[in-house]
C-alpha cells in the first residue's frame, strides 16, 4: 500500500471514529466543516482550471448544505429552520450556477455564508 492510499485509510477510520462518538452538535460541525473544505477546494480547482475536479467537489459541497437542510425540523424549528432551510436552498442554487459558469466570486459567496452560520452554530453550546 503506497503513503497515499494509507493516508485515505487513516482518514476514512478516523472520521467513522469521530461520527460514532459524536454529539449531534457535533455532527452537524462536522457537516459544515466538511462542506467548507470541499469549496475550498473546489474554489482552487476553479482558479487553476481544474474543471475535472471542481465538479465532484461542488456536487459534494451541495450534496452536504442538502444534509444540513434536511437535518432541520421544520416543525419544531420555527421561522429560524425555515430561513435556514431559504438559506441552504440558495447556497445551493449559487454552487450549481458557479459549477455551470465556472465563477469563483459565487463559491466565495457561499463559503462567506456557511462560516456565517457555522459561527452562529459554534457558539450554541452543544
Amino acid at each position: 500500500m503506497n503513503a497515499r492510499a494509507a493516508l485515505k485509510q487513516y482518514q476514512t477510520v478516523n472520521t467513522r471514529v469521530q461520527v460514532d462518538d459524536a454529539s449531534p452538535h457535533r455532527l452537524i460541525q462536522m457537516l459544515m466543516e466538511g462542506a467548507l473544505s470541499r469549496l475550498l477546494q473546489a474554489r482552487g480547482a476553479t482558479e487553476r482550471g481544474l474543471i475535472e475536479q471542481k465538479g465532484p467537489l461542488l456536487s459534494q459541497s451541495i450534496a452536504i448544505i442538502g444534509g444540513l437542510r434536511e437535518s432541520l425540523d421544520l416543525s419544531t424549528g420555527g421561522e429560524l429552520a425555515e430561513n435556514l432551510a431559504g438559506l441552504y436552498d440558495y447556497m445551493s442554487t449559487r454552487l450549481f450556477q458557479a459549477n455551470i459558469a465556472n465563477d469563483v466570486a459565487m463559491i466565495d459567496e457561499v463559503i462567506g455564508l456557511l462560516r456565517n452560520v457555522k459561527s452562529g452554530w459554534d457558539a450554541i453550546a452543544p
